[in-house]
């Protein structure tokens, strides 16, 4: 990925997404904290809606087309588009452009957007090169690696880099971070069976950690795997990776009632 433009302060605007717009608004703020911290100017434009990934993954190539168009013309202008899910910064930076195939004009347009859109981790450390963070987490941590930001956009690294910076917290790794939780967007849906399988694999690799707190950088999979740990009574605290890394830590863990 390529740096952005020698800028004393950088435009970034950032993409929501739905599943933090709808259920934790409060990883958007962690997104914005640690980009303002490096030295960005931050934006939320206010006609961006879903990146279209559901329709997508259905096959209904027409809305998609529909949803992206919208996503392009509310992104045009800022340095660079961050997203704090790998699953939807893969969708504008990967399949966007092949919407348009047969039309240059949204299709350059499509591409532009794509070379300028990040995943928040990979932003922060590959585009700003951001090697640590002000924040601290007592306890122990295990980290998932979602599909779509480890598979598609390469991010592995950038978050244990940054987590290693946060005073009081270690990192205990599982047998198997890499493999899929089960929710996969619309898989959970078309393969419930399935996908209860898989997430209970990934529960009992998780228990094996030892870690008090899981963490991951896309808010699908850890719905997924907290609503699954809840089920079988686990104890452990399920929280994305900006919270954390912004020294959100005290916030109710994801699927726990907030305190009033």
């Amino acid at each position: 990925m390529s740096a952005l433009p020698n800028k004393k302060a950088r435009r970034v605007a950032l993409f929501v997404t739905c599943l933090v717009d709808l259920f934790r608004p409060s990883v958007g703020f962690a997104a914005v904290k640690l980009l303002e911290e490096a030295g960005c100017t931050v934006e939320v434009p206010p006609l961006q809606v879903c990146c279209g990934q559901p329709a997508y993954n259905s096959g209904d190539r027409a809305t998609t087309r529909a949803i992206a168009a919208q996503v392009i013309e509310a992104f045009e202008g800022y340095d660079a588009v961050v997203a704090p899910s790998g699953s939807c910064g893969g969708m504008l930076s990967h399949h966007y452009p092949g919407l348009f195939d047969d039309d240059p004009a949204m299709k350059a347009r499509a591409e532009n957007l794509a070379g300028r859109s990040y995943e928040l981790m990979a932003f922060l450390v590959d585009v700003l090169g951001v090697t640590k963070v002000a924040a601290r987490y007592d306890g122990v941590v295990t980290y998932h690696d979602s599909c779509s930001g480890l598979r598609e956009l390469g991010v592995k690294e950038q978050p244990r880099q940054l987590l290693g910076s946060v005073q009081g917290l270690r990192l205990s790794e599982m047998t198997s971070p890499e493999v899929c939780c089960g929710f996969g967007g619309t898989f959970c849906v078309k393969y419930p069976e399935i996908s209860n399988a898989m997430v209970g694999e990934k529960s009992s690799d998780i228990a094996s950690a030892g870690a008090g707190t899981l963490l991951a950088g896309d808010l699908g999979c850890l719905m997924n795997m907290a609503g699954k740990l809840q089920r079988e009574g686990s104890a452990v605290k399920v929280r994305h990776v900006a919270e954390v890394l912004a020294d959100m830590g005290g916030l109710a863990a994801i699927g726990e009632p907030e305190s009033r």
